[in-house]
């Protein structure tokens, strides 16, 4: 406010202090009311009508009710795989009321399917999912085999000279010459008289 009070008169500076004010709270009031606004049509939303409108990505399961679920270790699940019966099943399940010498193999198996989804055999049959995996393993052993090549080729410097044949044999050869370790060392092992390793 001091540079207002240089430039305009007392009267000037209060007015344009409450303009000021008068812009803030409604501002302030603007974004409160819609802030607000929101909240509110989230709140008063049903969740059915929020359900409604996202249904079909996912079906719902009810977590309160027993689930089904086929596992070695669980030889009896908490339910019956198949809950809504048809009218041939549900005559099959009286007709198993009854004794079981009455009963073809081909009833005693769909009983068997109404109960649970897989048999013993089934739950333990091998998958495929190894091929998946063996795969994936040689995909990513060859994505890094290209980029180790391409590290060599573009980012390591080059081999020294030094590493040459050539420089190695006139290397050895200068060992030789200068009689390096003549006792137990290099030389030791090289015959003068007839030029040639022992």
């Amino acid at each position: 406010m001091v540079l207002y009070t240089l430039t305009h008169s007392a009267q000037d500076v209060t007015a344009i202090e409450a303009e000021l004010k008068e812009e803030m709270l409604c501002l302030t009031a603007g974004r409160l009311g819609s802030l607000l606004s929101r909240r509110a049509v989230a709140a008063l939303s049903t969740t059915n009508a929020r359900m409604a409108s996202h249904g079909h990505v996912s079906q719902q399961t009810d977590m309160s009710v027993p689930l089904y679920c086929d596992r070695l270790d669980t030889p009896l699940p908490d339910r019956p795989y198949n809950n809504a019966l048809t009218a041939t099943e549900q005559s099959l399940k009286q007709k198993e009321k009854g004794p079981w010498n009455n009963l073809s193999n081909e009833e005693k198996i769909a009983l068997y399917r109404i109960m649970f989804k897989d048999t013993y055999a089934e739950m333990k049959k091998p998958t495929h999912e190894w091929k998946t995996v063996f795969g994936g393993i040689l995909f990513f052993i060859g994505v890094t085999g290209l980029v180790v090549l391409w590290q060599r080729i573009y980012v390591y410097p080059r081999i020294p000279h030094t590493f040459d044949k050539e420089w190695e044999a006139k290397q050895v050869k200068r060992m030789l010459d200068m009689k390096m370790n003549p006792v137990q060392g290099f030389s030791s092992k090289w015959d003068y008289e007839k030029g040639q390793w022992k």
